[in-house]
């Protein structure tokens, strides 16, 4: 007889545990108790929870100006037809970068830790980056924007916070005269807190076509000789035209024609900040985006390793029912792992898997296994009858695992292009079935001697949390870097 049991959904990515709003979502009945401004705009359902019409732009700007004010002692405004962000999910971005920063996987030539540097793309008139960056961390921006009403409104935003006024600075960039515009436009786009995203996947650009940015300088030209910078941020114009940005008729939060539209959308102006980043190099640790549309982040990723990039960072931004995907980069050596004597010790390590979905078994986290390696470039020989994957990898594709550098696996090498070497890491997983649900996953490494043996812990430890993000049911956490 067939079980009753509803499968069990996939658990999507939820928002960054650091963001204020993570565990207290913004509480409509209590900030229109506390602000009469904002009351008119919250209604109550049948069930009396309040709620506000998210195809009213004055309605959202009063959320984000009384969210900011109350929870980041704000001062925030901007004038009609301008783009409004929502603030749960721009904290999002803010924290990725954080992390980014904190993780030293990109060293700092700078020994002052707490003197951060980014660089705001597109800042708009919210300017919502730059004060969010500076009142959650002390972090100094340059934000550009190319529109006199942006630069205007952004710099009275940071005026009007004058205890942060000193951090933020406000540079206009040069339109030249390919520039396409439209001033004066205004545009209901798919924005809001509770859908900020995308109308349909049927958007997409098609696959053979291929359109590229000619719009005002984006960072050549814009950032001055010997600035040097932490990370860069941009929430890109995501559309191709302005008919497609309003097709979602329950949102409304703003956006001029340069905020949301540029010929190529999303895909020509973050290829255009790539190209970029290949003249700056290394005048930024970080070159990041937000990307709306998950077929552009594989196309955008895919165009980074042609350039030659050390590191590629990617993670999903989910606020309710929103879906972003935020993109990072570097060309900066990534920062070597220095391991202590005493973790080699053990040459065997071993852990369990409990929890693992009904769907799944010995044969799925084996095969799991191998891909893991196989993503860092490491050479794998996997038996199935013996449920076990043999793995060789050289110091770059230690370092590759260690930093979660993989490569998408239709795009690594023929899995014996590895040669056992003396200086190679050798070593065997094995994967043993225990009870329903539970899988004991089993690292021995094969000789203790090699210069690599102190990475052996630390492998099996990412190979671990990969594996248990993946199979289990219970999460530990989402993995933000």
């Amino acid at each position: 007889m067939p079980s009753k049991k509803r499968r069990r959904k996939e658990e999507r990515p939820k928002i960054h545990p650091k963001n204020k709003y993570s565990d207290n979502p913004p509480d409509f009945a209590l900030l229109a108790s506390l602000f009469p401004t904002f009351k008119p705009f919250v209604f109550y359902t049948r069930e009396g929870r309040p709620r506000i019409d998210w195809t009213d732009f004055n309605a959202t700007r009063e959320l984000t100006r009384v969210l900011l004010l109350h929870d980041h002692n704000l001062h925030w405004w901007i004038p009609d037809g301008q783009l409004c962000p929502t603030v749960p999910n721009r904290s999002n971005y803010i924290h990725w970068i954080e992390d980014l920063l904190s993780s030293h996987i990109i060293p700092r030539d700078n020994s002052n830790e707490d003197n951060v540097r980014g660089f705001d793309i597109g800042t708009g008139a919210n300017c919502i980056y730059p004060l969010l960056g500076a009142s959650l961390f002390g972090w100094s921006f340059v934000a550009s924007d190319m529109t006199d009403v942006a630069i205007e409104w952004a710099e009275r935003n940071v005026k009007n916070n004058p205890n942060i006024s000193e951090l933020i600075e406000i540079r206009k960039v040069k339109c030249s005269q390919n520039t396409l515009s439209s001033e004066g436009l205004s545009v209901e786009s798919s924005y809001s807190e509770e859908r900020e995203g995308l109308p349909s996947s049927s958007l997409d650009m098609p696959a053979g076509e291929d359109k590229s940015y000619n719009g005002p300088s984006i960072l050549v030209d814009v950032v001055r000789d010997g600035e040097t910078f932490d990370f860069c941020m941009c929430n890109p114009p995501f559309f191709e035209s302005f008919e497609e940005a309003g097709l979602n008729p329950r949102t409304s939060c703003g956006g001029t024609y340069e905020e949301m539209v540029c010929p190529g959308g999303e895909k020509a102006f973050i290829t255009r900040i790539i190209e970029d980043s290949v003249v700056l190099k290394q005048s930024f640790r970080w070159y990041t985006s937000m990307v709306g549309r998950k077929v552009n982040l594989k196309f955008l990723v895919s165009k980074l390793r042609q350039v030659g990039v050390t590191v590629v960072k990617t993670t999903e931004f989910v606020q309710g029912k929103t879906c972003r995907w935020g993109l990072a980069w570097s060309f900066v050596p990534p920062a070597t792992k220095i391991v202590t004597p005493h973790v080699t010790e053990k040459n065997i390590l071993s852990f369990m898997l409990e929890g693992i979905q009904r769907q799944f078994g010995a044969i799925h986290v084996l095969r799991s296994v191998e891909s893991f390696f196989l993503a860092g470039g490491a050479s794998c020989k996997l038996n199935a009858s013996s449920f076990v994957v043999d793995i060789t990898a050289s110091a770059d594709h230690c370092n590759a695992l260690l930093n979660n550098d993989v490569k998408h696996i239709d795009e690594v090498a023929s899995c014996s292009n590895v040669q056992e070497a003396p200086s190679n890491l050798c070593f065997s997983i094995l994967v043993f079935q225990q009870i329903p649900g539970t899988l004991l996953v089993k690292g021995s490494l094969q000789h203790r001697d090699s210069a690599l043996s102190g990475l052996f812990s630390s492998i099996v430890q990412q190979l671990e949390a990969s594996l248990r993000q993946k199979f289990c049911k219970e999460k530990t956490g989402t993995n933000y870097i």
